[in-house]
């Protein structure tokens, strides 16, 4: 299909950029993998389970269904199950192709004159001993357990790791009858207090938070870490210990706490996989944008995670001032800056707080130490901590050297799952990843692609 401006991914970002620029009169589509627009901060419980109060499992319940409505009355064209595994550039502006449905074998390719990377972000959860064990998950797959499929993960749950995604994950457990024994955190609470000044605007929801974590009587155990998951055949309980003011393991301060689910994540990363293959310039691990959101690449925007991690009011700033400055400039005119002033008051606002909480909240330094040779590093290929220190031991000095010799990012993943793991042993900082595909793709589709391009002849 042909049309004006093709949004990738339906999360808030893409959701306020899709409606700005319908409003301004572009043909739009809307892409994404779910089955139904939201992303995760919005995904919504299949209508066939017929959830009588969703509203419970979402702390922005009212921005979404204006969302929701929005798009239901807009001219807005969704297409849902729509995997994207590359954007192209050709003469006639970007491809978008994908697979579709849940097989994910089948081609489409969609065709615009601009597009919006609102790929959002993805969870990190750094290694530890027992860590693979069936009962542990990531925060964020517990909680889209419970928004997507009105299911727990387990009884009795340990939410731990760092960040502020834990709170709504431990009150959302809680709210839904799973007993949390523990809230581990292991940042120290004297660094928020540091940037209590940036973040005056969200202590509101930080109480809200905390009042809830007490009405459940959920502990909350700050400076702490997981040192180790039990368990055999699946996960028994987890072993946790305070932490000094370096990010070391205070000896005799170990306790066990017995569980069946524990929800683990230390922090999160933009997804730019798709930036990275159009060849859009990166600023560190986010993907770099003006004050319009337009990328270095002529017809290519981004908004949201990709961007850097800030959260869905963040994300839907900056996609209503994309959806405006692409409208504009796709109309061949110069965008008045004045007319998203709002928007993008709160955008610096936004990043203002996403900056004083990327500084309080850190994995612990020493974090390595406690990994031990036999723990696994990269699950894809089975790597090995110890693997990964031979590799060391025998030169190595960066993690595509590691991977060069250990596999270590070489499986099915392709290093999303590892990489900051595998960096954090090698002792350097997680660096971008050049991937030519977002995911995996049939060897078919790519011959139907290449007989394409054989009969298109060069662009």
């Amino acid at each position: 299909m042909r049309t004006d401006l093709a949004v990738i991914g339906a999360g808030p970002a893409g959701l306020a950029a899709a409606l700005a620029a319908d409003r301004r009169g572009l043909r739009v589509a809307l892409v994404d993998a779910a089955p139904e627009p939201g992303g995760q901060f919005y995904r919504q419980p299949a209508a066939g389970l017929r959830a009588e109060r969703p509203q419970a499992l979402h702390h922005q319940w009212r921005t979404w269904v204006g969302l929701r409505d929005r798009l239901a009355t807009s001219s807005v064209r969704v297409l849902s199950e729509h995997h994207v595994w590359c954007v192209e550039r050709t003469p006639d502006g970007p491809a978008v192709h994908a697979l579709l449905g849940p097989e994910q074998e089948k081609p489409a390719e969609v065709r615009a004159t601009a597009v919006l990377l609102a790929t959002g972000g993805y969870e990190t959860v750094l290694p530890f001993p027992g860590w693979t064990l069936p009962g542990v998950v990531t925060a964020g797959g517990a909680q889209a357990m419970l928004k997507g499929g009105l299911v727990v993960p387990g009884r009795t749950a340990v939410v731990a790791g760092t960040g502020p995604l834990l709170l709504p994950v431990a009150t959302g457990l809680a709210a839904a009858g799973v007993r949390v024994a523990a809230l581990v955190e292991s940042a120290d609470p004297g660094r928020l207090l540091r940037h209590a000044g940036a973040l005056a605007g969200k202590l509101p929801e930080g109480a809200g938070y905390a009042a809830r974590l007490l009405r459940h009587r959920v502990p909350f155990l700050a400076r702490h870490t997981v040192v180790r998951a039990h368990g055999d055949t699946r996960l028994t309980g987890v072993t946790v210990a305070a932490l000094d003011a370096h990010g070391r393991v205070r000896p005799g301060t170990e306790r066990r706490l017995p569980c069946d689910t524990l929800a683990v994540s230390h922090g999160m990363l933009p997804h730019t996989d798709l930036a990275e293959s159009l060849g859009c310039r990166l600023d560190g691990l986010t993907v770099a944008v003006d004050a319009e959101q337009r990328t270095d690449v002529p017809g290519v925007w981004a908004a949201g995670e990709a961007t850097g991690v800030g959260g869905a009011a963040l994300a839907l700033a900056e996609g209503h001032i994309a959806g405006r400055s692409i409208a504009a400039r796709l109309r061949g005119t110069v965008p008045d800056p004045g007319e998203w002033a709002p928007a993008a008051r709160a955008r610096a606002r936004m990043r203002g707080y996403a900056a004083a909480l990327d500084a309080a909240y850190a994995p612990p330094a020493h974090w390595t130490d406690r990994v031990t040779d036999d723990t696994v590093v990269c699950r894809c290929e089975e790597v090995t901590a110890g693997t990964v220190r031979e590799a060391l031991a025998l030169g190595a000095g960066d993690a595509r050297t590691v991977k060069l010799l250990t596999r270590a990012g070489m499986g099915w993943c392709q290093g999303r799952m590892c990489e900051p793991a595998v960096a954090g042993l090698a002792g350097c900082e997680p660096a971008p990843s050049r991937r030519p595909f977002a995911r995996p793709v049939p060897l078919g589709v790519l011959a139907e692609q290449h007989e394409q391009h054989t009969e298109r002849g060069p662009s």
